[in-house]
C-alpha cells in the first residue's frame, strides 16, 4: 500500500501525458510483457474451477478496472477534499466485507486499528491544501456542483471495488500462487483495456512523449501490475482480510509523504496528526498478542 500511494503520487505526469484509458491499456500490455512466464500452471497447482475462474475476473474487474474508472472520473466531478473524506471508509469497508463473505471475526484492537486508519485518512483530507489522492486540488477548477453528488457516488463505488479486491483476493491466495495471481489479473485488465486503449491509440501522437516519461511508464507498470499485486496477494496468505484492510491507509499516507519529500508540498499539524493516527492503527493491527506460558496459570478476573 505505501508502494501503491507512491506511485498515485508520481504517476501525475504520465497522467497529462497519455489519456486515461491509453495509460491503463499500455500499463497492463507492459506488465503482460513482463511476466508471461507466470502464467504457467505449477506442477503442484489444482486445476482452476469454474468458480475460481470467475474469481480471477472479478478481481480484475473490480480491483484493477472499474476501480481506476471510478476513482478518476468521480475525483474529477468532486474535491479531493470530498473524495478523501470517502476513501477514509475503505478499512471499515474491507472489515465488514470479510465479516459478511469470508467469516472473519472482527477483534476489538483491529476494530480499533480501523477507527485510527479511518480518522487518520479522515484528517489528513481535511487538512487545509491536502486532499487524500493529491494535494494539488487548490490549481484544479472547481467541479459543477450539479455533479458533485455522482463523483461522490463514484469514489464511493471505487471504495466498494478496493473492498472487493481485498477480500476476493484472501479467497484466491487459498487456490492460486501469488505470482500465478499477478498475471492472471493483469491479463484480464488488458483484455479489458484494449477497445478502449486501441480507439485512443489509434489517435494518440506516441512521437510528442519524451523518453524520461517511457521511463516513468515502465516503472509505473511494473510497480502497478507486479510488485504491489505480488506483495498485497503473498501477506493475503498469512494475514485475515480484515486485519490486512488496516494497511490501505498508507496508500493516502505514502503518496502525501511523496508530495511533501519529492513534489516539495508543505506539511502542517493536520497532516502530521494524521500520520500518527494512521500509523497508531497500524501498530495495532499488527502488534503481537501476548501468549500465555506452557506452566503459567490463567488469570481470573479480580
Amino acid at each position: 500500500m505505501s508502494l501503491v500511494g507512491s506511485y498515485v503520487a508520481l504517476s501525475k505526469p504520465l497522467a497529462a501525458a497519455f489519456p486515461v484509458l491509453l495509460l491503463a491499456w499500455l500499463r497492463f500490455g507492459i506488465a503482460a510483457l513482463a511476466m508471461p512466464h507466470w502464467l504457467r500452471k505449477p506442477a503442484d497447482e489444482p486445476p482452476m474451477t469454474r468458480r475460481t475462474r470467475g474469481l480471477v475476473f472479478l478481481e480484475s474487474f473490480l480491483g484493477n478496472f472499474l476501480f481506476s474508472i471510478c476513482m478518476l472520473f468521480g475525483v474529477s466531478l468532486t474535491s479531493a477534499v470530498s473524495a478523501g473524506v470517502i476513501m477514509a471508509s475503505i478499512p471499515a469497508m474491507v472489515a465488514i466485507a470479510s465479516a459478511v463473505f469470508l467469516r472473519e471475526r472482527i477483534t476489538p484492537r483491529v476494530a480499533a486499528a480501523i477507527a485510527c486508519a479511518a480518522g487518520g485518512i479522515g484528517l489528513l483530507a481535511l487538512a487545509p491544501g491536502a486532499g487524500a489522492h493529491g494535494a494539488s486540488a487548490a490549481t484544479e477548477p472547481a467541479p459543477p456542483s450539479s455533479l458533485a453528488w455522482l463523483g461522490n457516488l463514484l469514489v464511493f463505488g471505487a471504495v466498494i471495488c478496493e473492498a472487493a479486491y481485498a477480500v476476493i483476493g484472501k479467497s484466491l491466495t487459498g487456490k492460486l500462487g501469488p505470482r500465478r495471481i499477478c498475471a492472471l489479473i493483469n491479463l484480464w485488465g488488458f483484455v479489458l483495456s484494449t477497445p478502449f486503449g486501441v480507439w485512443f491509440a489509434l489517435r494518440f501522437d506516441f512521437g510528442s512523449v519524451h523518453a524520461g516519461h517511457w521511463a516513468l511508464l515502465v516503472a509505473y507498470a511494473m510497480a502497478a501490475s507486479i510488485w504491489t499485486v505480488w506483495l498485497w496477494m503473498t501477506g493475503l496468505r498469512s494475514v485475515p482480510a480484515s486485519q490486512a484492510g488496516v494497511f490501505t491507509v498508507m496508500l493516502p499516507v505514502s503518496a502525501a509523504l511523496v508530495g511533501v519529500l519529492v513534489l516539495g508540498e508543505s506539511l502542517g499539524t493536520m497532516q502530521t496528526g494524521a500520520f500518527g493516527l494512521a500509523l497508531l492503527g497500524v501498530v495495532l493491527a499488527t502488534w503481537p498478542g501476548r501468549r500465555r506460558g506452557p506452566n503459567e496459570p490463567a488469570r481470573t478476573a479480580l
